[in-house]
């Protein structure tokens, strides 16, 4: 009796799904987002932008789930905005005001909510 108890529950364990890994399925800088998607992507732009934003889509979240966007210029840190990931597919974007002397190279990252590195976004404004 406790080897067939032993085998069901070990057969059970198998049959389950995986829990779901949260993943960027895409990521982009882009001048505006409008309907949750984002107008274009950038990679080299004017620094006269007053506003970029950070566009990302997320697979394998949750109710309870959230992602960083980590704005750097070269190796400083500029912003860091939690974003919550209410579904196992979830649009989400960041913004961030640049000032006109703010040129050089940039990047976004992803961060899930151990702080591991999801993805990163990289652009130069000149």
């Amino acid at each position: 009796m406790k080897k067939i108890i032993l085998f069901t529950i070990v057969l059970s364990s198998l049959c389950l799904p995986a829990a779901a890994e949260m993943r960027v399925s895409d990521a982009v800088v882009t001048t505006d987002v409008v309907e949750r998607n984002p107008i274009d992507s950038i990679q080299n732009y004017p620094s006269g932008v007053e506003r970029l934003y950070c566009y990302t889509h997320v697979l394998g979240g949750g109710e309870e789930a959230s992602v960083t966007h980590v704005w750097y210029l070269e190796d400083a840190e500029m912003a860091r905005i939690d974003l919550p990931v209410r579904s196992s597919s979830w649009r989400t974007w960041s913004s961030k005001s640049i000032l006109p002397g703010w040129k050089g190279d940039w990047r976004v990252e992803i961060l899930d909510p151990q702080g591991d590195l999801l993805g990163t976004v990289n652009f130069t404004l000149f």
